[in-house]
Parts: C-alpha cells; sequence; structure tokens
C-alpha cells in the first residue's frame, strides 16, 4: 500500500508539472520548457513503475526524455574534447548483438526444424511487407532522399529483442518470436543490403558488399562470440541474464541520443511529418503481418507473433548501418524515431492482447489443419 501511495505521489507529480509546462509555454514559449519537459517525463517513467498495466511504458518515456534532452542541448552528445560521439554506435550494436547471442542456444533454432512452414513464411513476411511499405512511404513523403532512404532502411532491417518482449505480454507464440527474430537477424548480412540496392538505390548510393560486410561485424562476429561465450560458460554466469537486457537498453537510448543530437537541425524540421509516416509504417506492419498470419492459416497465437515480429524493427541496427555508410544525421533519423514509437505502440498492442482471450478450440482445430 505505501509503495502505491507512494507511486500516487509521483504521477500527481507529473500531472502538476505538465500543467506548469503548459503555462510557460504559453508566455514563454516551448523554447523556455526545455529542462520541466525532460523531468516532467523522467518522473512520469518511474510513476509508471508503480502499475503493472502502464509499466511497459516506462522505458519508452526514458527515452523520450533522452531524445529530448538531445533535441534541447545537442551541443553536448555530439562531441566531446575532439572525439564524435557517433564513434561509440558500432561498438554499442556489437556489445548488444553479444547480448542477444549470450541468451540464444542451439535449442532457440529447434523451432525451424518443428515447423519451417511457420518460420519460412514468417521470414517472408518481415522481408517483404515492411520493405515494400518504407518504400512506397518513401516515395510519397517528399522528404529528402537521405531522410526518405531511412524509411527504407528500418523497413529492410530485422526484428530486434523488443519484439520477444511484447510477443510474451501479448501471449503470443514467443519460441516462434524467438526464432523469427534469430533468423531474420542472421539473415540480415545477405538479405538487408540487396534489398536496400533495390528500393533505395535510387534515393542514396548502396554499396552492398561494404554493407554486407558492415551488418557482418555488428551483427554476426558479435552474435557467434555470444553463443561461444554462453556454449563455454553453460549458464554459470546466471547474471548475465539480468545484466544484458538493461545493458542493451541503455546502449539503444544511448544511440538514439546520439543520432537525434546529429540531426536535429533536420528533425525540427520535418519532425512531425516524419512521425507520422514512421506510425503508419509501424501500425501498417502489425496489421499486414497479422493477416497475413490468418491467410496462412496460423492460429491465433502465431498470428499476434506474426504481427509482433513484422512491425517491430532492429532500430539500433539500422542506425549503425546508417552511421557506417556516412549518413547518421539524415538516413539514420527514421530509425531513431521508430524505434521509441514502435515500443509505445507495441506495448498498447500487448496490453489489449494479453486482456483478450484466445480461444482453445479454434487453436486446436487450426493446429490439426496444419499437421
Amino acid at each position: 500500500m505505501k509503495n502505491i501511495n507512494l507511486y500516487n505521489l509521483i504521477l500527481g507529480l507529473s500531472a502538476i508539472m505538465l500543467c506548469t509546462i503548459a503555462i510557460v509555454v504559453s508566455k514563454y514559449g516551448l523554447a523556455s520548457a526545455g529542462p520541466l519537459m525532460i523531468f516532467f517525463l523522467l518522473i512520469l517513467a518511474i510513476g509508471c513503475r508503480g502499475y503493472e498495466r502502464l509499466k511497459g511504458f516506462s522505458y519508452s518515456l526514458v527515452i523520450f526524455s533522452a531524445v529530448t534532452l538531445a533535441l534541447y542541448y545537442p551541443d553536448y552528445f555530439i562531441q566531446y574534447d575532439g572525439f564524435a560521439f557517433s564513434g561509440l554506435i558500432t561498438p554499442l550494436i556489437q556489445l548488444i548483438m553479444f547480448g542477444m547471442g549470450t541468451s540464444m542456444s542451439v535449442k532457440d533454432f529447434v523451432e525451424v526444424i518443428r515447423s519451417p512452414k511457420k518460420v519460412v513464411l514468417g521470414s517472408m513476411v518481415q522481408f517483404t511487407v515492411m520493405p515494400i511499405i518504407g518504400f512506397t512511404l518513401a516515395q510519397l513523403s517528399g522528404f529528402p532522399p537521405e531522410i526518405a532512404a531511412g524509411m527504407i532502411l528500418i523497413g529492410c532491417s530485422p526484428s530486434g529483442m523488443a519484439s520477444n518482449v511484447m510477443a510474451y505480454l501479448a501471449k503470443a507464440n514467443l519460441a516462434l518470436s524467438i526464432t523469427l527474430t534469430s533468423v531474420s537477424t542472421l539473415c540480415a548480412p545477405l538479405i538487408t543490403p540487396l534489398l536496400m540496392k533495390l528500393l533505395a538505390g535510387t534515393f542514396i548510393e548502396i554499396d552492398v558488399m561494404k554493407m554486407m560486410w558492415d551488418i557482418v561485424k555488428m551483427v554476426i562476429l558479435p552474435i557467434g562470440g555470444g553463443l561461444l561465450f554462453n556454449w563455454i560458460f553453460m549458464g554459470k554466469l546466471k547474471w548475465m541474464n539480468t545484466v544484458m537486457p538493461f545493458v542493451s537498453m541503455t546502449g539503444i537510448a544511448c544511440i538514439i541520443v546520439i543520432i537525434t543530437a546529429a540531426g536535429r537541425d533536420s528533425l525540427l524540421h520535418i519532425g512531425g511529418l516524419l512521425v507520422l509516416f514512421v506510425l503508419i509504417h509501424n501500425v501498417s506492419g502489425y496489421l499486414l503481418g497479422y493477416w497475413m498470419g490468418r491467410a496462412f492459416k496460423f492460429d491465433e497465437r502465431d498470428c499476434r507473433t506474426l504481427a509482433i515480429e513484422t512491425g517491430m524493427q532492429n532500430g539500433g541496427l539500422a542506425s549503425g548501418i546508417a552511421k557506417e555508410i556516412g549518413r547518421l544525421a539524415t538516413t539514420g533519423l527514421a530509425p531513431a524515431v521508430f524505434g521509441p514509437l514502435m515500443n509505445i505502440t507495441g506495448s498498447i498492442l500487448a496490453s489489449y492482447w494479453q486482456k483478450k482471450t484466445i480461444k482453445e478450440g479454434v487453436e486446436q482445430k487450426n493446429e490439426v489443419e496444419r499437421t
């Protein structure tokens, strides 16, 4: 009871701060409300931790607070004493991928053998729906070519670990979710550059072989190291399972802040419209992923999985690719916006599905039909 009262107090404080922000903005303009907005988002994130239904939004609110900080004070996140913070992006992605590798084992790929149809079809949906939507929106957006290419890039990227969390919360097929994430990530060095060349080649110059190597060093090598680490220690370092998710979340937050600071001017110029297009991209992925599952006669849990795996992309990897091709401040903007936005929409969708009972009879009937 004491904890609930404390979280209620914190949420009450955030409500007061929101009213204060409204007053400050009306009197002195948006430029004067920076520190209050940053503090408000942090307080709100803490308050959400006290409620099971709101807990999923906490991380996204922290990200938005960090993004606000980068927008108001970009100079602190671009470079320090001659060192460009963009140089941290690739090592951070490698660390995140290493963490993914430490949480994987051969068992994660058993689903490929047990249900090859679901894995193959799911992977095909992932690498067709989102790239095509991204390309279509890029054509319609009217954005400068390098920024438009970022929408295609996020669509051509694999799904990330966040999708596994949402699949668990949505009562989807977690084993299938983990398998699809793993398979799409391991296929990314080949498929992502080829799709980018095909779909984004008219927007920016794409060096396929260089991009392949960039993804190999950011994805395959670290994941391979993580798998080897996991095999050598065989669960002896259980603290890694607790620490690495926090390391990954912190790494993603840092990447988003660095990109936001680097592309601040472009983001302020087209920010609202970019958010709208990214939101359409994200939600369309959920919808088409779900109904493609229905078309393939997947059961409800598998349809939910495919929706989440399709709609949620690896924004961190897409940002790393943008950095490696030298377009962090432009092509990297869409991935930077997509990351926190998909966590919010994913949390809402997972919360909705969590409350919705799955009809076991329908599931069993569909399962029989598949076998």
